[in-house]
């Protein structure tokens, strides 16, 4: 007999465990989601399972699964997909959230599908799924200055002067999360794609 996915909705945000790398910028998704919870009142991320920590509930009347993955970002394929397995999630309704080098800092940008565009922990997510169709949503962090290698630059912490345009755009996420939960892909989009505070 025919088993329809779940209606649940997988919330991913990309960064790397342990405390020395908490405000790196490769951690902005563990930061976006950190501040999602706060604002949706939901639980603290202390239950693990399938190496990630994991917490849940009600937003806009639709059950969300919020993950933050513990292998490391260039393996996070590995607990991502045992997730989406485990909660039978159509790929329609997960979305990932990472940092991205390519788009300027404080810039958000949301896709429906797409490739990795390099980014190490997205190409495991893909390479585990066997697919890139789902949504993600990136969070520029800029390329790094002067000689600076990306994989240096990203596990730098950010500078107080970038925290203060990180800060709105991690906001902006916050909003574009909850519309693509309530409205789907398409219309947060539309709306989020672009500087923090492009009108809407």
């Amino acid at each position: 007999m025919f088993k329809p996915a779940s209606d649940k909705y997988l919330i991913v945000g990309l960064g790397n465990p342990g405390r020395e790398y908490r405000h790196n910028r490769h951690n902005i998704g563990f930061l976006l989601l950190d501040r999602f919870i706060e604002k949706h009142h939901l639980a603290s991320f202390t239950r693990s399972q399938s190496r990630a920590l994991v917490t849940s509930g009600s937003v806009a009347d639709r059950s969300v699964v919020l993950v933050k993955p513990q292998t490391y970002m260039n393996l996070s394929g590995e607990a991502v997909g045992s997730l989406v397995r485990f909660y039978d999630i159509a790929l329609e309704r997960m979305l990932v959230c990472y940092d991205d080098i390519d788009i300027p800092l404080g810039i958000i940008r949301m896709r429906a599908r797409g490739t990795s565009g390099g980014q190490r922990g997205m190409q495991s997510i893909i390479d585990h799924l066997s697919s890139n169709a789902f949504p993600r949503l990136r969070i520029g962090v800029g390329r790094p200055a002067g000689q600076t290698g990306a994989s240096t630059h990203v596990l730098r912490d950010f500078r107080p002067e970038e925290i203060e345009v990180v800060q709105p755009a991690i906001e902006t996420a916050v909003d574009a999360i909850d519309c693509y939960i309530e409205n789907g892909v398409e219309l947060a989009m539309s709306r989020y794609n672009g500087p923090p505070d492009r009108d809407r």
